[in-house]
């Protein structure tokens, strides 16, 4: 299965929605991870998958490793991979 994406095809606002949804959910896997160590009231689990699911995967994968944040959470060491490639086979199905 050929995982490569050619960008040159997608809208380009399709492209800055991308790119916008995964800084976005990179942003709130360190903003939770914040809040947990300092006792604050925390983003919840639902939100942080709900953003990975709008298209943000790559975003919380990289914030969840970057962070070390929601590691041990087989919800998102199996969902955000799984996310990701569902996200890219729609990008190939799409003409990308």
């Amino acid at each position: 299965m050929d995982f490569t994406v050619d960008f040159s095809n997608i809208n380009i606002t399709l492209i800055i929605y991308l790119i916008a949804i995964n800084i976005v959910t990179f942003a709130a896997f360190g903003i939770d991870k914040w809040k947990a160590i300092n006792g604050r009231w925390r983003i919840s689990e639902a939100r942080l998958m709900s953003l990975s699911a709008a298209g943000g995967s790559l975003g919380g994968i990289l914030g969840m490793y970057f962070f070390r944040h929601k590691t041990k959470h087989i919800k998102f060491l199996v969902g955000l991979p799984v996310l990701l490639i569902a996200h890219i086979y729609i990008l190939k199905c799409l003409g990308a």
